[in-house]
């Protein structure tokens, strides 16, 4: 499956605003009989275009109320060392996103904690511990404009 046709792309487009769906659901609002709907789904999950389903959770609401944006600067940015610090860095639960970026430092980091206190110990405990850490700079989101926005599709042709 290299090239999505509007079917597809309305089918992706229904399940990030709603991944609960049932699969006639899905088929009727996006013009499909059951079967060549869930045909469809099936094969965009195996191609790789929808990686998974889960829940979007209110961090918020399971006392997370801080979110930390942290840049780490590498030591050294050679491949073994590289992927050691990626390797840990995919290890901690408190790291909600991590990208390998351009420009000033190497990774940039989206992390959760209950509070500053216990984002400073964590920073200190474990962030600063990381392999080839010779960084660390930190800003703090103090409100979220939009989080866990679904990716545009109009790229894609099939509409929205």
């Amino acid at each position: 499956m290299e090239t999505l046709d509007k079917f597809d792309v309305a089918i992706l487009g229904q399940l990030q605003q709603d991944a609960r769906l049932t699969n006639a659901e899905l088929a009727q609002r996006v013009g499909l009989s059951a079967a060549p709907c869930w045909r469809r789904v099936r094969a965009l999950e195996q191609a790789g275009f929808i990686r998974g389903y889960r829940a979007e959770i209110d961090r918020r609401k399971i006392g997370l109320g801080v979110l930390a944006f942290v840049r780490l600067d590498a030591d050294r940015n050679t491949g073994g060392v590289t992927r050691a610090m990626e390797e840990a860095i995919r290890q901690i639960p408190e790291v909600v996103s991590c990208h390998y970026i351009s420009g000033t430092g190497t990774f940039e980091l989206q992390v959760v904690a209950r509070d500053l206190d216990s984002f400073s110990q964590f920073a200190r405990d474990v962030l600063l511990h990381l392999p080839n850490v010779k960084d660390m700079h930190t800003s703090f989101s103090l409100g979220e404009v939009k989080a866990g926005g679904a990716l545009p599709l109009s790229h894609l042709g099939g509409g929205r």
